[in-house]
């Protein structure tokens, strides 16, 4: 079966959500947000900030056109696209859970009242199924540098946060868990530390930037990432990203213990030994740091387990940017679609679609493990599985979004009803607030 996309089909979430430009983004639609969309046992729900800055949570039975939103206790404290809210789900007691609203300080945490996803037409839908804006988990403090929380669940039905603890540059990724009682800090997982070198000079600091972190239906948790390094030295001009490389590892433990691709182990959570950039077996794909490579752009498994993520970058061919990184993407940058093949391989194809944008590509997989890219301003492009994914074409243009840029992904609708499903906001200017929508589009059956 090739893929083939019917659609779009628009609902409104906000004819007038909160809008403004930050790092080339927008709060509520960051492509990295995990998840900003969310699917859930018959029920979709979605979460952003209105025009007077108030936090909103809504949902609707899938397909249907109207949406029920509640609005929290919370203000967006300051305009910073980074601020995002992030929901997950705790299937051991029916719980929703919500972060927001943190950049390197202290987070904001709302859960549900237990039960509520388990029987979302007998659980009062309102501000009285949330309980109180902590800035704690529960009595938990973790860190205060927290930024990029994402909620995953584990095949028990726990539900992990993982986030980064310190700056852009110089920070660790960590987790923590909860069981339907308690959540505990599992601790810190990937190192700052150790002497990286390029062409041009060295870096002794950075942070290792998730892809994503998914487990597959085996309950194999995969991480592909990239490094972003503190010292600009290590670029051949200061305009561009220090980001080089795409690296990778696994989990059999729930993130216990992490291993390269070969099966090494590499690092333990809460240990001394720390995933660094010093390891071993780390990268799968080389890229150094003059290429413009964007991080936390996505990744996703297939139904045998084998991961898949996007990269993009500026085509090795065209050499170092000349000017800043956002000009030289726009101009030059292309997505890539990196995979692990059935030999154990990696083969990484470049989707001969101009980016024509700074900014990141989302990725999912169909029933049939057919890849879709949602690309910038919601255009998607895909290509098939049967044809080895050597056959990526443009499917939808986005014609009619108005689109501002990044597109927020549902990346857990395609497995419960076959659609792909992503939030997008339209295009305004400064500070006007701006409508705010999910679009819809069948996929093949």
């Amino acid at each position: 079966m090739r893929p083939s996309l019917t659609g779009p089909a628009r609902t409104r979430l906000d004819a007038r959500a909160l809008y403004f430009v930050s790092y080339d983004g927008l709060v509520n639609t960051n492509s990295f947000q995990k998840h900003g969309l969310l699917t859930h046992d018959g029920h979709q729900y979605a979460v952003w900030y209105t025009a007077s800055r108030e936090a909103v949570v809504a949902r609707r039975g899938l397909g249907a056109a109207a949406w029920s939103a509640v609005t929290l206790p919370h203000r967006l404290k300051a305009d910073d696209s980074h601020n995002v809210i992030c929901m997950g789900v705790s299937p051991v007691d029916g719980r929703l859970h919500l972060n927001l609203d943190s950049h390197s300080d202290g987070f904001h945490y709302v859960k549900s009242v237990a039960g509520l996803l388990d029987d979302p037409s007998g659980t009062a839908w309102g501000p009285s199924a949330f309980g109180p804006v902590q800035t704690t988990l529960d009595g938990l403090p973790l860190t205060d540098r927290f930024t990029y929380p994402q909620f995953l669940t584990t095949p028990e039905g726990r539900l992990q946060l993982a986030y980064r603890s310190g700056v852009s540059g110089n920070g660790r990724n960590a987790l923590a868990e909860y069981d339907g009682s308690r959540w505990t800090a599992l601790g810190e997982w990937s190192g700052a530390t150790g002497t990286y070198t390029s062409a041009h000079g060295s870096s002794t600091a950075r942070n290792m930037y998730l892809h994503g972190l998914d487990y597959d239906r085996h309950g194999r948790l995969h991480a592909l990432f990239t490094w972003r390094e503190r010292d600009p030295a290590v670029l051949a001009d200061g305009g561009g990203l220090t980001n080089h490389d795409t690296g990778y590892v696994t989990s059999d433990d729930r993130g216990r213990t992490w291993r390269n691709d070969a099966g090494a182990v590499v690092g333990t959570t809460g240990g001394p030994d720390r995933v660094r950039v010093t390891g071993a077996g780390l990268v799968v794909d080389p890229l150094g740091p003059d290429h413009c490579l964007m991080n936390q752009e996505s990744q996703c498994t297939d139904s045998a387990g084998r991961p898949h993520a996007v990269v993009s970058h500026l085509p090795v061919r065209l050499g170092p940017p000349a000017g800043g990184y956002a000009a030289a993407r726009t101009a030059h940058a292309r997505a890539h679609h990196l995979r692990k093949t059935a030999s154990g391989g990696w083969r990484k194809t470049e989707i001969p679609v101009p980016l024509r944008s700074s900014q990141r590509t989302g990725l999912v997989l169909d029933r049939h493990d057919n890849a879709y890219a949602v690309l910038p301003r919601g255009r998607i492009a895909a290509a098939s599985a049967a044809g080895g994914y050597t056959d990526w074409a443009l499917l939808f243009d986005g014609a009619g979004l108005n689109a501002f840029g990044e597109v927020v992904v549902d990346e857990t609708r395609i497995a419960a009803d076959n659609v792909l499903s992503f939030m997008y906001q339209e295009k305004s200017a400064g500070t006007t607030p701006s409508p705010l929508y999910v679009a819809d589009f069948a996929l093949p059956a």
